[in-house]
């Protein structure tokens, strides 16, 4: 990438300066690497806290993967609970996920790839049609404990946007600029942290915490009022 000594020394600070706001972050692990895939397809489009109440209720509607893998992309929208892009291209995902390992191994089971190493099982993944680069990525990083440092849209735009990559640098060269300045260990911390500080900046996160202040402010109103 162009300019990458002057935006590593920046990648750092910014790293740094993370890791003191925030606690240590607990790595996930994935024993069922199909669960990490459609993990993936819900966070590429949704946020961790949508993500996390996303999946209670698939546990609760689908007997198990393969059940969701013949399921309508409505049923896995209605899930997410908000019908917009976002949700309907996460359910046309997580089921084209499926239907492609289903289709390679006649069930909805991706252990062999542990057998196959980290590099290799990559490439197996990345075979699967329509499958976007940021579940490789996460699978990689969370199921086969490889080195790889997932991305979203609105990651990408916030490293831009802060000055952290090149503004014109393109996805490959971003993803090989920052696994050189972040190490295999330290992968899944800079993700979780680099993750939640974009959400935390979203318009969503603004709007979200002003409603919650002007509440806040609402009901302290209505307790002077009760008061007097």
């Amino acid at each position: 990438m162009k300019d990458s000594k002057k935006y590593g020394t920046e990648i750092q600070k910014f790293y740094r300066s993370l890791k003191r706001k925030n606690p240590k972050v607990k790595k996930v692990e994935y024993d069922d690497i199909a669960e990490s895939l459609v993990h993936a397809a819900v966070l590429e489009h949704m946020s961790e806290s949508v993500t996390k109440a996303a999946f209670k209720r698939f546990g609760a509607h689908f007997v198990d993967f393969n059940d969701m893998r013949v399921s309508r992309t409505e049923e896995i929208v209605e899930m997410l609970g908000q019908d917009s892009e976002e949700s309907r291209a996460v359910g046309a995902s997580v089921i084209r996920i499926l239907t492609g390992i289903f289709r390679k191994y006649n069930n909805v089971n991706l252990d062999s790839l542990r057998k196959l190493g980290k590099r290799q099982g990559r490439l197996v993944l990345e075979k699967f049609e329509g499958i976007s680069r940021f579940c490789v990525d996460y699978c990689v990083l969370t199921a086969l404990q490889g080195h790889a440092i997932p991305l979203t849209e609105a990651m990408i735009k916030y490293l831009k946007d802060n000055g952290l990559v090149h503004p014109e640098a393109q996805l490959d060269d971003i993803e090989g600029f920052l696994t050189r300045q972040i190490s295999a260990a330290n992968a899944y911390e800079f993700y979780v942290l680099l993750r939640g500080e974009t959400e935390s900046k979203s318009p969503g996160a603004r709007e979200k915490k002003t409603t919650t202040k002007a509440r806040a402010a609402k009901r302290q109103t209505k307790k002077s009022r009760k008061k007097k």
